[in-house]
């Protein structure tokens, strides 16, 4: 693509923010807006030169060559119908990939869950590889790396299909769960079939053969990797720090940051697939280690020896469960007496569709404290939380924060819980990170 101004509306978002700043590092201009300003959308401002309007206005596209704009921006939008009047290509995110990936080779990470993880580990193992990735990277600060080659690790997204745009030479599945099914209208079928026509443009493909969808799957070229291949799997700390240790095939001992089975086996998803890229196997052991975690996966924001607070991102239950475990796992080390959970639901329509799944997902905490649903730009749904999960000790509250090293819960203005000591978790993809941190 040759040099271009570009313009992003909702340049704030995870995934759009990368695709501005990989645009960035290929010597294109680019600029943004969004409702609010943020973390993201000053890191763009300050470290990649770029015009961020907060919030819309249609002043913005002026004299830019192409729009690009995230799923949630709608026909109304002012820059929208302004880019629209003055004939300026607009693109959605998803048609933007076709031509920022066509002459890249993408190694593509797909599935329900795990997929930022696994893209994380993975471009931490190939040492000098480009990032896409819809998380921060704690190795390297960011959710996008740079190198002048055209190797790729991309995270790939099936919640439009957009990964049908991701032009993968590799791609990685870690599972498939019918999810984002309102874009999918409810039907299942189609969302089977995005998977199986994601997998078919790769001419290389390494999938989690547990998973029942993917092992059905009959493909030439294919690599099953199931579990069972993954044993003596182990919980350790190293210097502190919560780490996997498990062993692999024939392949010997691997550790990894963080927590979990899922951990292991989003590693070893990572590690077989650099060796089917060529990469030599005890490179891959000692890259491995340079993985540090992600922002909001696990991420441990304070750490001293009477109180542990993490922020996870987890908003599905499925993903919240397996991080109940690792938490139950990492309790039992630190030798704390309780768990503390905040949720944060994430749309209404995941909480509704999903409610029954949540009630169980949080089994073996002490204290859950539920904030209101972060919308996402979804319309309100009346759900009855407080009774769905009258079985556990409840909060109900507006907003919490924290200083100096305590958790504080707010309800109507007033604090109605303090935690000062054992392990707290929060738990959504909304403000939430914020507000555990004291930043919001």
């Amino acid at each position: 693509m040759e040099t271009k101004k570009i313009h992003f509306i909702g340049i704030g978002g995870i995934g759009l923010s990368a695709l501005a700043k990989f645009l960035h590092n290929d010597g294109h201009r680019i600029s943004g807006s969004d409702i609010k300003q943020t973390e993201i959308t000053n890191d763009l401002a300050t470290s990649f030169g770029a015009k961020i309007t907060i919030p819309h206005h249609e002043d913005a596209v002026e004299g830019v060559d192409i729009v690009v704009y995230s799923a949630a921006v709608r026909p109304t939008n002012p820059e929208y119908q302004k880019a629209k009047e003055l004939g300026i290509t607009l693109l959605s995110r998803k048609e933007a990939l076709k031509p920022i990936l066509k002459d890249k080779e993408v190694y593509a990470v797909g599935g329900a869950h795990g997929k930022s993880t696994t893209s994380a580990m993975l471009a931490s193992i190939i040492l000098e590889s480009n990032a896409l990735i819809g998380a921060i990277s704690k190795e390297f600060g960011s959710n996008v790396r740079n190198y002048p080659n055209d190797r790729v690790v991309f995270e790939a997204d099936e919640s439009d299909e957009s990964f049908l745009n991701s032009n993968p030479t590799l791609a990685i599945v870690t599972n498939v769960e019918p999810e984002h099914m309102e874009y999918y209208e409810y039907d299942e079928e189609r969302f089977y079939n995005a998977y199986r026509n994601f997998l078919s443009l790769a001419k290389t493909r390494v999938i989690n053969a547990e998973d029942e969808f993917l092992a059905s799957l009959d493909f030439e070229s294919i690599k099953l990797y199931p579990s069972k291949d993954i044993q003596n799997i182990e919980f350790i700390l190293i210097h502190g720090e919560p780490h996997t240790r498990f062993e692999l095939l024939d392949l010997g001992t691997f550790d990894v940051f963080g927590f979990g089975n899922h951990i292991a086996l989003d590693a070893a998803l990572a590690i077989l697939a650099a060796l089917e890229l060529g990469e030599d196997l005890e490179d891959i052991r000692v890259h491995l280690l340079n993985y540090k975690g992600i922002k909001k996966r696990f991420d441990i924001v304070q750490n001293n020896e009477t109180m542990v607070v993490i922020d996870d991102y987890g908003h599905h239950p499925t993903e919240i469960r397996v991080t109940m475990e690792s938490l139950q796992a990492y309790k039992s080390l630190r030798d704390f007496n309780t768990l503390n959970v905040i949720w944060q639901p994430h749309k209404y329509t995941r909480t509704i569709d999903n409610l029954m799944a949540f009630v169980e997902c949080f089994k073996g905490v002490d204290e859950l404290v539920i904030l209101p649903i972060w919308s996402a730009g979804e319309l309100p749904i009346e759900i009855d939380l407080k009774g769905a999960f009258s079985r556990y000790k409840l909060l109900m509250a507006d907003s919490v924060t924290k200083e100096d090293c305590i958790v504080k819960v707010y309800k109507d203005g007033h604090v109605i819980r303090t935690y000062e000591q054992g392990l707290v978790t929060s738990f959504g993809a909304g403000d939430i990170t914020y507000q555990i941190r004291g930043e919001a």
